[in-house]
């Protein structure tokens, strides 16, 4: 009964932010009048909302808030999947470099596309979605041929390293494309702004296909958790079960990068804040992981364009104020970690 009222505060939780992004801004907007201008938009209600404020909520606002909470969701569910594939809380598309290598797959995309035959629909997505493949399975591979280490502390030098070799060939992007430093500049500090119906309908699918491979997972990535030779005995498929979760990772931090940019630590606050509510079994893991992480992009959002109004900050700022202390403490509360 605690944990049925725990997910239905959850989902409350993410009401209520969707309810703040959609107020918040440079231009205050109470809830009434928000109510007002969605029911006028969806319904037909004749509420006099003014057309500038019709304007703001459902031109400007409701789609950044929609897809950021996407992103959000896509970035959670990925962090979730990496920390039970690799038995390891740290884990998450940012740590381990996934969302550094989505972000250079849709940098190169964005400067060299023309020259790459990358210039179709969609060619962001899918250079993002190759990218953080890339970066999964290199630092997958090299954290499990170092035996020397422990788990833990090879997932965090192998993401380290993967991380800062994607940083320097972007700043060489960069150094040879100032033209682009403008875009460049965003995919690395994330944000959503001058997003769009357009970009929610891009991101979505990409999204939704993650979010169902990764409930599909959930059996197997629970009996994984009592070791690789328990869950072989029981005839577990090991080599199939990972390359489906690194698939349907890289698949959710490539759709949230093509969406927003690099997002840190939504993928790993997402899971921790969700098995307070639902507990370790991902069975019950994966729906409570998505509300949370999408409620905190969309609140990381709302903060971005409320804190410095009329500016707006970096959403990747944001997630990394917050994020950042909890992954010290959970980094150095982990036994694993100690032992490294």
């Amino acid at each position: 009964m605690r944990r049925t009222f725990a997910r239905l505060g959850l989902g409350l939780l993410v009401l209520l932010a969707l309810l703040a992004s959609l107020c918040l801004g440079s231009v205050p907007i109470s809830p009434g009048q928000v109510a007002a201008a969605l029911g006028a938009k969806l319904f037909g209600l004749d509420t006099g909302v003014d057309p500038v404020t019709m304007a703001i909520v459902w031109e400007l606002r409701l789609a950044r808030t929609l897809l950021a909470g996407v992103a959000g969701a896509a970035l959670a569910v990925a962090g979730a999947v990496l920390q039970g594939l690799f038995r390891n809380p740290l884990a998450d598309p940012y740590s381990m470099g996934v969302s550094s290598g989505a972000s250079l797959g849709a940098v190169l995309a964005i400067v060299a596309g023309g020259k790459l035959g990358l210039s179709f629909a969609g060619s962001v997505e899918i250079a993002a979605f190759a990218g953080a493949l890339l970066a999964a399975l290199v630092v997958y591979g090299a954290a499990r041929a170092n035996r020397r280490v422990s788990p833990t502390a090879a997932l965090l030098l192998a993401g380290a390293a993967v991380g800062a070799f994607v940083s320097a060939i972007v700043s060489l992007i960069v150094a040879l494309n100032d033209k682009d430093l403008h875009t460049v500049f965003f995919w690395m500090l994330g944000g959503f702004g001058g997003k769009g119906w357009r970009d929610l309908a891009t991101a979505a699918p990409a999204a939704a296909i993650s979010l169902a491979a990764a409930a599909l997972l959930a059996r197997p990535l629970d009996v994984l958790a009592a070791g690789e030779e328990t869950a072989g005995a029981l005839g577990l498929d090991l080599a199939l079960i990972r390359r489906l979760a690194v698939g349907a990772a890289s698949l959710g931090a490539a759709a949230a990068v093509a969406a927003g940019g690099v997002i840190g630590f939504v993928g790993l606050l997402g899971p921790h804040f969700a098995r307070l509510v639902a507990g370790p079994g991902h069975r019950r893991l994966i729906p409570p992981s998505a509300a949370a992480g999408a409620a905190l992009l969309m609140l990381a959002d709302a903060l971005a364009r409320w804190a410095a109004a009329p500016l707006e900050l970096p959403v990747g700022v944001v997630t990394a104020l917050l994020g950042a202390p909890v992954f010290l403490s959970l980094l150095s509360t982990s036994k694993e970690g100690r032992s490294a």
